[in-house]
């Protein structure tokens, strides 16, 4: 079982107290940024891109566990940037399971095995580790050489210790689904515990612009990978009806609050994705950002997204809604033939704002550069 049944469990009870609530907007996954500095420069990667001064700044262990208590989501995903380059990653996630929320720790895995003993296995932590295929695949994607052999290793000492590993597998344009079905096959092998997929996302400032799918492309290759993984033992992290979403059969709009955003500049507007505005406390990113006018087919940077920060608390909210539903696709597997779910339009959708430099410039100039 790709989720732990107590993660299950407390999630669900979570989810379901908002629904019996009437509670339309929460949180369900933290994604926590402490830092936005990384050892490597993938080429797909628009979360680096800024100047030194900024890359140099950190959240502190305070405002990490603030942030988590703030919002007070259930899951935390700590995310950057590389987490491991923060000199208190270890005491953040102490703090965090102390608050008894569920960890993944994100890691392209370069330095996780020097890290190992600063971290205690346990139900509420799991390392989730960056691969995007075998090993041409995942060393072309991260622009260097070699990392997809050091991951591998990780993952297999982290397993010997008694972690909980899960592999976060990002896909684009251009993906041949039978060398994916050989990859998650391989990552089974080798002892992963899950396996969370997403089609890449635009990011505007990313330097490689031109492997990113389409909303029907994406359809496309995630029914065909999951046709070539019928019968075999893939442990998906993910709930069953954002996987039937990514084979084009549920018509899911995004729940960008569902996964907010904490980073060195503040919460995130909209969601971890799209930096367009940030807000100072958690009270004023949901009540006073203007959620109907992002998404697809209301704001043209979101027109080919259906990554899982944006679709997977819409699936899990539909779970609960339609419990039957989840589980008859959990059961008999994603469907990959016929009809697709209908499109949303996209000719009423706002002209993309291009503010990322701006923020920027803002940020240099009203704090300065931190650590």
């Amino acid at each position: 079982m790709a989720v732990p049944l107590l993660q299950t469990a407390m999630v669900g009870a979570y989810v379901v107290g908002r629904h019996l609530r009437g509670v339309r907007r929460y949180p369900l996954v933290l994604m926590l940024e402490p830092l936005f500095r990384c050892n490597l420069a993938c080429a797909g990667c628009g979360k680096i891109d800024y100047p030194d001064p900024l890359l140099n700044r950190r959240l502190s262990v305070d405002d990490c566990l603030e942030a988590a208590r703030e919002c007070g989501a259930p899951v935390v995903s700590i995310a950057g940037g590389e987490p491991l380059l923060h000199a208190e990653i270890d005491r953040i996630v102490d703090g965090l399971i102390a608050q008894r929320r569920f960890v993944y720790l994100c890691t392209n895995a370069l330095l996780m095995e020097k890290r190992l003993d600063r971290f205690k296995p346990g139900p509420f932590f799991t390392w989730s580790v960056h691969l995007d295929g075998s090993r041409a695949e995942h060393d072309a994607s991260v622009c260097q050489p070699g990392v997809y052999d050091r991951a591998v290793a990780a993952i297999r000492e982290a397993k010997k210790r008694g972690f909980r590993v899960n592999i976060n597998c990002t896909l684009f344009d251009g993906t041949d689904p039978a060398r994916v079905a050989a990859f998650f096959d391989e990552a089974m092998e080798a002892g992963i515990d899950g396996i969370t997929v997403s089609p890449g996302y635009a990011y505007e400032r990313a330097p490689d612009q031109a492997h990113f799918l389409t909303r029907r492309r994406t359809k496309q290759l995630f029914r065909d990978i999951f046709r070539a993984g019928q019968g075999r033992r893939w442990a998906f992290n993910q709930s069953s009806l954002f996987l039937d979403f990514l084979a084009g059969n549920q018509p899911y709009r995004c729940s960008p609050w569902g996964n907010p955003t904490r980073n060195v500049f503040g919460w995130q507007r909209p969601c971890y994705l799209l930096g367009e505005g940030y807000a100072k406390t958690w009270r004023e990113l949901m009540e006073e950002t203007d959620w109907d006018a992002y998404g697809t087919g209301n704001y043209e940077k979101c027109a080919d997204c259906m990554v899982h920060s944006g679709y997977e608390a819409t699936a899990v909210a539909d779970s609960v809604r339609n419990p039957l539903k989840a589980f008859r696709v959990a059961r008999h597997g994603v469907r990959t033939d016929g009809g697709m779910a209908p499109e949303i339009p996209l000719d009423r959708q706002r002209p993309a704002e291009y503010v990322f430099s701006r923020h920027v410039e803002k940020a240099l100039e009203e704090t300065g550069p931190k650590r």
